[in-house]
């Protein structure tokens, strides 16, 4: 389907014709929906933070000022229903000792890394990446999966965009630094080297 500008739609729901609205629902619900599930990961809680996301962006829709563009803007309020909830939620992340995270090179772990088959590779990224609290997850895949730029990850977030690449920084930090102490855990990867 052809979407016309969000603009469009917009001026048409202010103007009373409410259905305006459904294209961009289609138009943003798989962005809403992965900002929501890379936070909260559960398909379910997800499901339901979007359908939020646009309940509440379509009653605050008058609010909209235009500064920035209506995807951010939405954005930001998935991002934030998220967080929100997490936050209710309460749970609770365990963050990688500052002596992991100082104590390998990302070149040593690249190095180890490199003598490990791709599918083990991928394994230990995986579980590298459940370390992570909700919004150093929500970052990095926008970044790396999503190709998000970082100014676009600042408005979502509300973080600077100097803070984002910071954040970008310290979580590759702690990936590296988790990946390499899951390559000196397993015994079977060790043992191959």
């Amino acid at each position: 389907m052809a979407f016309q500008d969000d603009s469009f739609y917009i001026e048409e729901v202010l103007k009373g014709n409410t259905s305006a609205y459904a294209p961009l629902i289609e138009k943003h619900k798989a962005m809403v929906y992965t900002i929501c599930i890379k936070i909260v990961r559960k398909a379910e809680e997800a499901e339901e933070l979007a359908q939020d996301t646009f309940l509440k962006a379509f009653e605050k829709l008058d609010k909209f000022r235009g500064d920035a563009k209506f995807s951010t803007w939405l954005y930001r309020i998935a991002y934030n229903a998220a967080i929100s909830f997490t936050r209710k939620r309460r749970l609770e992340v365990h963050a990688l000792d500052d002596f992991v995270i100082s104590n390998y090179t990302e070149d040593e772990t690249r190095e180890n890394l490199d003598l490990v088959d791709l599918e083990d590779q991928q394994k230990i990224l995986q579980r590298a990446l459940r370390i992570l609290s909700d919004e150093d997850y929500l970052i990095i895949n926008l970044f790396y999966l999503k190709e998000t730029p970082v100014n676009d990850i600042s408005a979502i977030t509300g973080l600077s965009a100097a803070n984002v690449k910071v954040k970008l920084h310290r979580i590759r930090k702690k990936l590296y630094g988790q990946m390499q102490e899951e390559l000196v855990k397993n015994e079977d990867i060790v043992n191959n080297l």
